[in-house]
């Protein structure tokens, strides 16, 4: 519950095996229209909250899965919520990793008393392996259930959320939510390699997973394997250009351009590329000037080899921290990514999306096709990348890709690297030699984020699957049809 929830956003890439066809949703909600600069300044904000009401902004799940339902669904809407309904209802076993999670955000909770009261008993989490039960939630899925997105967004639980904002000082108004809709939206993509690799476009951060492809196929993979010291330092660095271009430019795109034709070009690329030394690690990397022009995550492949690639997030463990009075489910914490410098294309403003973490991704060559995501906030471009790069340029197969060992960052700037510990010690040593500030962490660390896959081979039409041993997933077969 801590991850994600119908308070939270939602982005989907689905392709259609039939046409050939990749479509884009984006359903990534807006800010309140009294949420502004102003407001916060008058409450005594000098930076954007990280928790809290005035953190929330509308949430988009709901809209995304009737948006998808409505053009690729077959099973009757009512019919797709009755196995969230029971388990609301009649509970589930805590597993180990989410329950770390729920010990974690205690504090959090506390601090609200509808969150303590749902979550939380005798102000503690549910221990390991305890059943669960959201009989409230369970009522919400069944207005959804019955009533149709509506419900959410001009019905009961529509009234509810509006409740809890202004109970709490918050500003959602009757017609943030009722005129929110989600977006179809084209995906972008580069050629790597000999694979085209898709991501969503901002506001989303899927661009700065191709940037880092681009540069990285700038020169030749190391043909002394993905762990070598030349291929780490290689992805390392251009994890760094790419990262710096994505916090400077991305916004949503209704409201700022977003340079991402020249952000993705191969000549940028190429330029970007060449500011990284060989031998030493850079610490502080400004933006480039480009050409003009807690989530979950799933991935479906139906036996016509159709392909949901989807993910959903409250972003913050139980978002903001608020949970919908009567309803049993917390409200995302997205809005804490805008920013108050007028001067940045991410600056806060009515009905704006945030900059957002969550990206579904796809790649293609001939017969084969990929949907995968990488849970992990703002790592998630980078885990993206040593997925594609495992997959392509090392032959590894959609399990071995997303098990092998990663690193992320630590930080937005400076030299921080999280790495796994199953890379060689004397790798380790040579990286820190070069000026990389490594922390070192378990064999598979949840840090690196949590990924699945699925492939569609068109040619044999088999279907294969792959869950991350990082996280509680599990890769699991379409049922046999019923005779």
């Amino acid at each position: 519950p801590m991850m994600n929830g119908i308070g939270g956003d939602l982005f989907a890439l689905y392709w259609d095996a039939k046409t050939g066809k990749l479509y884009g949703l984006n359903a990534s909600g807006w800010a309140p229209q009294g949420l502004t600069i102003s407001h916060l300044k008058a409450i005594g904000a000098t930076s954007m909250p990280q928790s809290g009401i005035d953190t929330v902004t509308v949430p988009g799940a709901v809209a995304g899965w009737n948006t998808l339902h409505e053009r690729f669904g077959r099973l009757p809407w009512k019919d797709i919520f009755q196995t969230a309904i029971f388990y609301a209802d009649e509970g589930y076993p805590v597993p180990e990793l989410i329950h770390g999670y729920w010990e974690d955000s205690v504090e959090d909770l506390l601090r609200d008393a509808e969150s303590r009261r749902v979550f939380l008993h005798n102000d503690k989490p549910p221990a390991l392996g305890e059943i669960f039960q959201n009989h409230d939630l369970a009522k919400a899925l069944r207005l959804i259930a019955q009533q149709g997105a509506n419900s959410f967004y001009r019905g009961e639980i529509a009234q509810a959320i509006l409740r809890t904002s202004q109970t709490l000082g918050g500003t959602m108004l009757e017609a943030d939510l009722a005129e929110f809709a989600p977006e179809w939206v084209e995906p972008i993509s580069i050629t790597y390699r000999d694979w085209t690799i898709y991501e969503l476009p901002p506001n989303g951060q899927g661009m700065a997973a191709l940037e880092m492809l681009n540069i990285m196929q700038t020169s030749l993979a190391s043909s002394e394997g993905p762990l070598s010291v030349t291929e780490l330092h290689k992805k390392i660095e251009a994890m760094k250009l790419a990262y710096a271009d994505l916090y400077r430019y991305n916004a949503d795109p209704r409201s700022d351009q977003v340079p991402v034709k020249g952000l993705l070009s191969q000549s940028y690329a190429k330029e970007r590329a060449k500011l990284i030394n060989p031998n030493k690690a850079a610490c502080d990397v400004a933006a480039g000037e480009p050409p003009s022009s807690d989530t979950t995550y799933l991935s479906v492949v139906d036996r016509e080899g159709n392909i949901v690639s989807l993910i959903q997030s409250n972003y913050a463990a139980f978002g903001s921290g608020i949970t919908v009075r009567g309803m049993g489910f917390s409200l995302q914490n997205r809005g804490a990514l805008f920013s108050l410098d007028p001067s940045y294309p991410n600056v806060l403003a009515p009905h704006k999306r945030p900059f957002h973490t969550i990206i579904p991704a796809f790649m293609e060559r001939g017969n084969q096709h990929i949907g995968f995501g990488i849970m992990g906030g703002p790592n998630q471009p980078l885990a993206h990348a040593q997925f594609v790069s495992n997959v392509v340029d090392y032959g590894m197969n959609i399990q071995a890709a997303l098990e092998a060992p990663r690193f992320t960052v630590s930080s937005r700037r400076g030299c921080n690297i999280l790495i796994e510990s199953r890379v060689k010690s004397e790798t380790l040593q040579q990286l820190s030699g070069m000026g990389h500030q490594l922390e070192v962490r378990r064999e598979y660390s949840s840090a690196m984020g949590r990924g699945q896959a699925v492939l569609h081979d068109s040619h044999s039409n088999v279907n294969y699957g792959a869950s991350d041993a990082r996280a509680d997933g599990s890769a699991e077969p379409e049922p046999p049809p019923l005779k």
